[in-house]
């Protein structure tokens, strides 16, 4: 099974508001963008899972505009640590969404851990005078946790900061240690994301680089599937789809250049590349 991910981080902010939005207002960004990216999802439905993570705002305008008969799937840019329970907890948590939360609109899909949290977590901590990598873990096992607990598949996510490229299995053996402690993994996969490796002008890693990394999160992991969460493009779309032990990507901007963005016809594109034009259904 191959799996791809798309993040649309906060692709909806308008140009005029520093943003990169011009395909949509921001009332119908979610459901426009949704319309326009179906087909090409319900085309490789059958060959991939695909799963598209929404800021919160448009969870519901997607789950409007996801058909009873589509196979892709919704997913939240993250979550809390903790969750409403039952005889506790009602939902006093305000600021915060919940797993259950998500759930309960349409979510299947949550991406934990991607490097942007991580950081913003290590910022808070370091405001406190803590650094403590495995504090940040332990916090995203939480949510892991909480996700698990809410029937939620999970996209958790690794990597190593250029400082940390050395000993790169150290710090991504205990990103996988702590934040997967005690969680079934039935429901969990697991990005790859080189920090070092991520924004213009960057290092870009090869097929050999990547390959012992997810070898090494496969065996850590007992076998999770291994998502190249370094940006899937189009111009590493097939190297990536020939390493055997990478089951996947993580899309980002499909347009780095230019008018930069998200755009459909670039998602369309990339997947194209990736799953192989011998391949479509």
């Amino acid at each position: 099974m191959k799996y791809i991910f798309a993040n649309l981080k906060r692709f909806d902010i308008p140009k005029e508001l520093d943003g990169i939005n011009g395909l949509a207002p921001v009332s119908k960004w979610g459901s426009c963008l949704t319309e326009q990216i179906r087909e090409t999802m319900d085309q490789y439905a059958a060959q991939a899972e695909i799963g598209i993570f929404y800021p919160e705002a448009y969870l519901l305008q997607a789950a409007e505009a996801k058909g009873a008969e589509d196979k892709w799937k919704i997913g939240v840019q993250g979550i809390y640590r903790k969750d409403t329970e039952k005889e506790g907890n009602f939902g006093a948590f305000t600021t915060n969404r919940t797993a259950k939360s998500v759930k309960a609109m349409g979510c299947e899909y949550v991406l934990i851990g991607h490097c942007e949290e991580r950081m913003d977590k290590a910022g808070i901590l370091a405001e406190a005078g803590v650094v403590d990598p495995k504090a940040v873990n332990r916090l995203l096992n939480e949510e892991v946790s909480c996700a698990v607990k809410a029937g939620l598949s999970v996209l958790y996510c690794v990597g190593e900061t250029e400082e940390e490229q050395d000993r790169w299995q150290e710090v991504i053996g205990q990103q996988l240690d702590v934040g997967l402690y005690q969680v079934n993994l039935s429901g969990i996969a697991v990005a790859y994301e080189p920090l070092w490796a991520i924004g213009p002008g960057k290092p870009v890693p090869d097929a050999d680089y990547i390959t012992k990394v997810a070898e090494f999160i496969k065996l850590r992991t007992g076998g999770c599937p291994v998502i190249y969460g370094g940006g899937l493009k189009e111009e590493n779309a097939r190297m990536l789809a020939e390493i055997p032990c990478v089951d996947g990507g993580l899309i980002g901007l499909t347009n780095f250049s230019g008018e930069i963005g998200f755009y459909p016809e670039g998602f369309a594109a990339i997947i194209e590349k990736y799953l192989g034009e011998g391949d479509v259904v």
